[in-house]
């Protein structure tokens, strides 16, 4: 008896569900079964990944989504996670808005998904491509994906979940004094960071506004 694969696909856009249902029905021409599960923000995705009574085979996951600040779920790439954790086996297909090679490469090594999209990138042909080489085991990044990871100008760059952490909860207005409060570090390795960070991102002597301007502008937060 062949395989009935299990999808979830999160994504707070409804045109793009359907450009995946769309591409799996046209997939599912080649004798392939599935059932699909799906969301529209990080609240009911963290809902459906912990409650599932069976693992997923494979997840689409858009980045960028209304978050679930209680459980610290603020995006795709948290999604991610959970799934690394609780369904290890998961297939994981990330996509994204996001063009900057810091973005792109922070994925990349602390998800290293299976598949990567900007979305941009996005076809029909390209998504059908995408699950295609996925559901054979092979990885598959689009073409600015590529292009981006071919490049080494940010190859030394060091940006840690503390690091992202202290630019979040500066955007959320959070002054620098109580960042201990929000973050596992003392005061001064959280002002060491964020010299480090304004440094990284070219806005050495700044001030955090600028600071947090920049972060965004590179998609780290």
């Amino acid at each position: 008896m062949s395989k009935n694969y299990q999808i979830v696909i999160v994504d707070d856009h409804p045109f793009i569900i359907e450009a995946y249902k769309n591409a799996l029905k046209s997939y599912s021409a080649n004798s392939f079964e599935y059932t699909t599960t799906q969301a529209n923000n990080c609240k009911t995705a963290y809902e459906t990944i912990t409650t599932a009574t069976q693992a997923f085979d494979i997840a689409f996951l858009d980045i960028s989504m209304p978050p679930y600040e209680e459980k610290g779920i603020m995006s795709g790439e948290d999604l991610a996670k959970l799934l690394r954790k609780l369904m290890p086996d998961c297939k994981i297909i990330l996509l994204t808005m996001h063009t900057e090679l810091i973005k792109i490469n922070t994925i990349i090594k602390e998800i290293n998904p299976n598949g990567l999209i900007i979305k941009n990138d996005l076809t029909f042909d390209e998504l059908l491509n995408a699950f295609d080489k996925i559901l054979n085991n092979d990885n598959y990044y689009s073409q600015t994906v590529v292009k981006f990871v071919s490049q080494s100008q940010y190859e030394n760059l060091q940006v840690d979940e503390f690091d992202k952490q202290i630019l979040y909860h500066l955007s959320k207005g959070i002054k620098t004094k109580d960042l201990p409060s929000y973050v596992p570090l003392s005061l001064s390795a959280i002002e060491k960071r964020k010299l480090n960070l304004k440094e990284i991102l070219g806005v050495k002597g700044s001030s955090d506004i600028e600071l947090i301007t920049e972060a965004k502008n590179k998609g780290l937060i």
